[in-house]
């Protein structure tokens, strides 16, 4: 790792704050699969003994739970109240939400706000249709940009150049997997002015995506999912008309500058 790292800047990176946050971030990506100390000292490539004091540190922190024979780890209860107190002090998503709703009503379908974030989109928001229940829930969890409607819709938006060459993960079978595949689809994209994912992320799921203007290039999109049963002309007709609607609405309702504090 170098020196700087990805600390802005140029400012030199604090090993022991990288350590700590690359350390919280493997375990939440480990979702319900508790880790053992060596593979986390393997993973991260740091010694044993470190590894156990930084986790030590953690676990009395709230930040990292272990189970009863203080042999495998997770991510802790801190972590989650964290992630609410970004959400809740976001003015963006804050605007957002009753527009949501609003979609959610109208459509009877799954409405999702998410944000771009490297090569991936973290969702911010959902609203699950009363139709087709999710057994966890989205937010807080990621997509890579390449394989949903969300992650399309701001791709679009950004040249062609930004893409890595690839491949890419396929999460389906329909998940466009190239670069050139990747590229025409988002070319299209621009022409009709929201995004199609036709069971690229989900098996069974077609998504509609639509970027938000109000910061250039836009970094957040709402979308709409419905179960490809349901999906007839007539309603994709209907979600389309709607969620332009709605974009419209919540970059209307964004205030100058974007709120009190701009975040970058």
């Amino acid at each position: 790792m170098s020196e700087t790292g990805g600390a802005p800047g140029g400012v030199r990176e604090v090993k022991s704050a990288a350590r700590t946050v690359e350390l919280l971030e493997v375990l939440a990506a480990r979702g319900d699969r508790p880790a053992r100390l060596q593979e986390l000292a393997d993973e991260l490539g740091v010694p044993r003994s470190s590894m156990y004091a930084l986790l030590q540190t953690l676990i009395s922190r709230g930040w990292v739970r272990t189970d009863v024979t203080g042999s495998l780890y997770g991510i802790g209860i801190h972590a989650l109240l964290t992630g609410t107190g970004y959400l809740d002090s976001d003015p963006w998503v804050r605007v957002a939400r009753p527009f949501l709703d609003e979609a959610s009503e109208a459509l009877g379908e799954t409405i999702h706000l998410g944000r771009l974030d490297g090569a991936d989109v973290a969702y911010l928001a959902t609203r699950e249709s009363h139709e087709y229940l999710r057994t966890i829930s989205r937010v807080g969890r990621r997509l890579p940009a390449h394989a949903g409607a969300l992650g399309k819709a701001l791709l679009a938006e950004r040249p062609d150049t930004d893409l890595p060459e690839g491949p890419y993960k396929a999460l389906t079978p329909n998940t466009r997997t190239d670069r050139d595949s990747l590229a025409a689809d988002l070319a299209r994209t621009r022409e009709r002015g929201y995004s199609v994912d036709r069971e690229e992320g989900v098996t069974g799921i077609v998504g509609f995506g639509f970027a938000l203007r109000y910061e250039t290039p836009a970094l957040d999109a709402i979308s709409c999912s419905v179960p490809v049963a349901r999906l007839t002309p007539g309603h994709e007709a209907r979600i389309v008309a709607v969620m332009r609607e709605i974009r419209a609405k919540v970059e209307a309702s964004i205030p100058a500058g974007g709120g009190s504090v701009h975040w970058r």
